[in-house]
C-alpha cells in the first residue's frame, strides 16, 4: 500500500516548510480582492501564512505577501486580515 505524501507548503513569514493544513491561505481572487482562505480550496494566487500572528507580522514587514501575490497590499487589508487571524 502506498504511501500518502503530505502536501508542504512554506510560510511566507517565517519561510519554514510545513504541512499544508498548518497554515493559512491568503487568496487573492481574480476579482481583485486579497482575503484570508481557511478552506484552502478558493480560486486565485494563494500565499500560505503560519497561523500566528508573529508570522503576519514577519510577512507584512518583509512585504512577503506583496512579493507573492504579485500585486500590491493595501494597509487596510492588512489589517483586516490581522484582525481575522486573531480572532480565530
Amino acid at each position: 500500500m502506498k504511501v500518502k505524501k503530505i502536501p508542504m507548503r512554506m510560510c511566507v513569514g517565517c519561510k519554514e516548510l510545513k504541512p499544508k493544513k498548518e497554515l493559512l491561505r491568503i487568496v487573492a481572487l481574480p476579482t481583485g480582492l486579497i482575503e484570508l482562505d481557511r478552506t484552502g480550496k478558493k480560486s486565485g494566487r494563494g500565499v500560505y501564512v503560519c497561523d500566528d500572528i508573529e508570522c503576519f507580522t514577519k510577512a507584512y514587514e518583509s512585504h512577503g505577501l506583496e512579493r507573492s501575490l504579485k500585486r500590491p497590499v493595501s494597509k487596510d487589508v492588512y489589517d483586516a486580515l490581522k484582525e481575522q487571524i486573531e480572532n480565530g
